[in-house]
């Protein structure tokens, strides 16, 4: 099989090139898309969340000899979120070249968080299939770059530093409500405000509940540090 141009350029940008193209290709093909003669990236991404989880709890045993389950935990929940996988996925543009089906490609589908994610993960086990575990690893380890190296910051989220502020002074855990939704049900942004007991509250809007909710987190924190 030959590769059109554009998955040419995508093989370059993830630093592999496949021995069997016909993995990539499948590991870019949604379900919307998929026909009995053309399989989907379903299986495939049930192998490459394997694969990350794999490489991500070894990379972070090697760099951290001491740390503790419970400290490796959040860590490794960090690296491998759906979030963190189409976060890298958007870095490497892998929505320019997945295989959507009309109703998909129309609601933004090339966008979605979820497909992009999915479709990491797909890619991930391609490679792994193609080459081997050390060449996913390889890509895995490039491509999320600086994201192993600071995912002590990464993991301490700021709902988790919110939580811990109010039970340091003997208040009930933080409450994220959701005051509005807007935008078309592809694109949809939520406004989000993070409250606490004391009555101190701060709002932010984002394109999912937990970055609303991270944000909001955020914005109130900034808000107590200056009131201190």
């Amino acid at each position: 099989m030959k590769l059109g141009a554009d998955l040419q350029a995508f093989q370059r940008r993830i630093g592999h090139e496949f021995a069997r193209p016909e993995l990539l290709v499948r590991a870019l093909t949604h379900g919307s898309v998929s026909s009995p003669t053309r399989s989907d990236n379903q299986r495939l991404e049930f192998l490459g969340d394997r694969v990350l989880g794999l490489v991500m709890a070894s990379a972070l045993l090697e760099k951290d000899e001491a740390a503790s389950e419970g400290q490796l935990a959040p860590r490794f929940n960090a690296l491998v979120r759906k979030e963190t996988c189409a976060d890298v996925a958007r870095e490497i543009e892998l929505g320019a070249v997945l295989k959507l089906g009309r109703s998909e490609m129309l609601s933004g589908g090339r966008r979605k968080q979820a497909l992009l994610g999915d479709a990491m993960e797909a890619v991930i086990a391609a490679v792994y299939r193609d080459a081997g575990l050390e060449a996913a690893s390889d890509m895995i380890l490039r491509l999320w770059g600086d994201r192993v190296a600071g995912v002590e910051a990464d993991a301490r989220d700021a709902k988790t530093a919110l939580q811990e502020w109010a039970q340091a002074r003997g208040q009930m855990p933080p409450t994220y409500v959701e005051l509005e939704r807007s935008g078309p049900d592809h694109a949809p942004v939520f406004t989000i405000a993070a409250q606490l007991e004391s009555g101190a509250e701060a709002r932010a809007s984002a394109g999912s509940k937990r970055q609303a909710e991270q944000g909001a987190a955020t914005a109130l924190l900034q808000k107590l540090e200056k009131q201190t």
